[in-house]
Formats: structure tokens, sequence, C-alpha cells
């Protein structure tokens, strides 16, 4: 379950606070899907950043499964986040494609990674 209560997170434009998430709650029970949409500017890529830890928020909470990962430092964010989360990318030409080599380096490092077919 996804649980956000009184989510905010702003960032410095200038010499001005912009606030791009104030006050956000949401809860999405387990095995429940939720669309994210806005124009742009709404937060939208804010939110999903936090929701897949690669953000944190400035205030609020966030709990996945049961788990405040709301506090959690860059380290533990990405262990959890290589664990628990996926993400389906839009633009996937944004990830290398990885050789033989790659993918036994990164199976290697504990990574699970399928072999693409040609």
């Amino acid at each position: 379950m996804v649980e956000l209560k009184g989510i905010e997170r702003r960032y410095r434009v200038g010499g001005q606070w912009v606030h791009a998430l104030a006050g956000v709650d949401l809860i999405v029970p387990q095995g429940q899907f939720a669309a994210v949409v806005g124009p742009s500017g709404s937060g939208k890529s804010t939110l999903l950043n936090i929701l897949g830890c690669l953000d944190r928020p400035d205030a609020g909470h966030y709990g996945l499964d049961g788990t405040d990962v709301s506090t959690f430092d860059d380290e533990r964010a990405s262990d959890f986040r290589n664990r628990r989360i996926g993400f389906v990318f839009q633009s996937f030409h944004l990830l290398p494609r990885l050789d033989r080599a790659g993918e036994r380096a990164a199976a290697c490092s504990g990574l699970h990674v399928t072999p693409r077919r040609t």
C-alpha cells in the first residue's frame, strides 16, 4: 500500500521558494492502480520522484507497504528502490543497453538481468 500524508516539496528558484507539492495526501491500496495526471508544472514528476525514492519530501509522511521511507538516507533509499520498486520509463532510450560483458558484470553485482532477445 502507498500512503502519503501532508507531503511537501519545495525548491529554491532564484531568490524565491516554489512549492512543487503542498500538503499532498494519497492512499493507493495494495493491488490497486493509480494514474498521475495534470498540467505541466503541477508537480507530477516531483511526486513520482518521491514515490520512487529518488527524492525526499521536505515535510510529511510516505509509507510504502508499512515502511516509512520518507526519512531514508540516500543509501537506504537506493537499496529499498533496487529491491522493491519498479520503473517503466516513458523514454526507454535514456537507459544504456548492456552488452554481454555488461550483463555479466551486473549479474555479479547482484542485479537481476534478463538477457535481451536479438
